[in-house]
């Protein structure tokens, strides 16, 4: 019997990591994250597991972000008791991580069972509860990053620091296949940048028979820039959205980033390049991590402050009740807002930027990726009205972005870290990328003399069988869960772009190009098949609540 690997997430997205891998004596998993984007791809968090959870041995985590660690509590929910593998930070973490995807997994079913209830339809249920959540925290078993363990039968595994986040691993792994041979593979996890405050580089041996390498970045360079010159520039982002008058909401995630935020901040306000009213961190689980980070504080570097010296300006604030979120509302400039997530598709973001996009004097200000079909990324793409809680909300804040806080490698630092792996004697798989930064990853790596055939871009649920000779062909599952071309933008994205454009366009015509225009519309419906309204009568047009990032 041979080892085979298996794409469970990951593969032509940059969410929902999860790898399966099948050996002579088990299978385990690495990874098993949330996925996030439009619709079509966060529906593949509801459907079956693609694979049986109790016959699955351990895991091995990479890191507590959510699109890693997401549907953990979902595994624990459907019967699976094994143990999860990580390092102490890692576990630290997902002490807050996962109640807090539970709460929103809860109240998300809460919300739309009440949408259901207008309809007389069932209740909906949650993704998974904040008991599997509680479940999934038992089982987990820590580690020391260079440390060989024996998780299971016929597999050791070493954890090497990869420099994301705080606690972030690749993960080097040994399997014996069914000749008595162990197969080694390299799972990079999510690579960091070289330039970053708090960690040291990325690290780990060489020499493998299989790598596997994230891509979110592949082909895309952010400018070279020490720490000194990143704070600089988030200087001229503060100081030009604070001469207009308004807020600037910055959409920042939680673990680390976050972290990095406010120590920026911090310094600047220290040494009187910045003077903001009030500078708040608005999240209960930003909170919580900020907490961690400060039980870890010894394993940073190119820190100038202490979390005590950056709390006891009174500037600062974290909040975490309801209500005191609530009163920000009444702040219409002057103060520095940050809330997670980082992509604006969940919690108090959303209300922070309903209540400012809609002013002219108000700016955001985005310091990571998004997703494609999240809000962040359809504000972001020049979005003139967007959807916020079921409400067309207008765009007149100015939009800004800043790649220099990325916990990502970019495309040299990528090309970087797998030089420093190789050789890689049976292929290098590229994920954790969309297949536009993949392909461009896989040229560069190509252009050095790497043969075509040797480096794979796997698409969901692909497997392949693994030997330490070489790679067999890639294996096509008999049905895919989704349909790939929806996974960069779905329809329901285009409809609900369609919905708002229409509105637009009804409200700039006088009354009687509205009722032409709904008669021409009602006549092309009809040609394709669809009822025609009784009455050519023009209706108020309500865009229909599809979009991904209102659901």
């Amino acid at each position: 019997m041979t080892v085979t690997l298996h794409f469970h997430g990951a593969a032509g997205t940059v969410t929902g990591s999860c790898y399966r891998v099948v050996h002579p004596q088990g299978q385990f998993l690495v990874d098993c994250g949330l996925f996030q984007g439009n619709k079509s791809v966060r529906d593949l968090n509801l459907k079956p597991t693609p694979f049986n959870p109790k016959e699955i041995d351990f895991l091995l985590l990479t890191h507590a972000h959510i699109d890693h660690a997401g549907l953990l509590p979902k595994l624990y929910a459907e019967g699976w008791r094994g143990p999860m593998w990580m390092t102490e930070p890692t576990a630290g973490l997902l002490e807050y991580l996962l109640p807090d995807s539970a709460g929103i997994q809860e109240s998300e079913a809460e919300r739309e069972t009440k949408k259901r209830n207008h309809r007389g339809d069932e209740p909906a249920k949650p993704l998974y509860t904040m008991e599997d959540a509680s479940e999934a925290l038992l089982h987990r078993k820590t580690c020391n990053y260079g440390e060989w363990i024996s998780p299971g039968p016929g597999v050791r595994a070493r954890f090497w620091n990869a420099g994301h986040i705080i606690g972030s691993a690749s993960i080097e792994v040994e399997v014996m296949n069914g000749d008595g041979k162990p197969v080694r593979l390299m799972f990079s996890g999510d690579i960091g940048p070289d330039e970053k405050v708090f960690y040291n580089e990325p690290e780990g041996p060489s020499n493998f028979d299989y790598i596997l390498c994230e891509s979110t970045y592949g082909g895309r360079e952010r400018e070279d820039y020490t720490l000194v010159q990143r704070r600089e520039a988030l200087k001229t982002e503060i100081n030009l959205a604070l001469q207009k008058g308004g807020n600037l909401i910055i959409p920042a995630f939680a673990v680390e980033r976050s972290q990095e935020l406010l120590h920026d901040i911090g310094v600047l306000i220290r040494d009187k390049e910045i003077d903001p009213r009030l500078v708040v961190l608005d999240s209960p689980l930003a909170s919580k991590v900020t907490g961690v980070y400060r039980k870890y504080a010894k394993m940073f570097e190119d820190t100038e402050l202490t979390a005590d010296e950056l709390f006891n300006d009174p500037r600062f604030r974290i909040i975490e009740a309801v209500e005191d979120s609530k009163a920000l509302n009444a702040i219409k400039g002057g103060a520095i807002i940050m809330s997670a997530s980082g992509m604006a598709d969940a919690g108090r973001i959303k209300h922070h930027l309903r209540n400012n996009l809609i002013r002219a004097n108000a700016t955001v200000l985005f310091v990571g990726y998004q997703a494609p079909g999240t809000l962040g990324q359809i504000i972001l793409s020049g979005a003139k009205e967007v959807r916020i809680h079921g409400t067309l909300v207008p765009v007149r804040a100015t939009i800004r972005s800043m790649g220099n806080y990325s916990a990502h490698a970019d495309h040299s630092e990528l090309m970087a870290w797998i030089k420093e792996r190789l050789p890689a004697h049976g292929a290098i798989f590229l994920t954790h990328g969309e297949d536009e930064e993949r392909t461009a990853l896989r040229a560069a790596l190509m252009a050095t003399g790497i043969g075509g055939d040797q480096i794979v871009l796997p698409q969901l649920d692909d497997y392949f069988e693994l030997t330490a000779a070489g790679i067999a062909a890639a294996k096509a599952p008999a049905a895919r869960r989704v349909d790939l071309k929806q996974l960069p933008a779905d329809w329901h994205n285009a409809f609900s772009d369609f919905t708002i454009r229409l509105s637009q366009r009804l409200h700039d015509l006088p009354d009687s190009d509205k009722l032409a225009l709904m008669t021409s519309l009602q006549r092309k419906l009809s040609e394709l098949g669809a009822a025609p309204s009784p009455t050519p009568v023009p209706t108020p047009v309500t865009p229909v609540e599809t979009q991904a990032f209102d659901e």
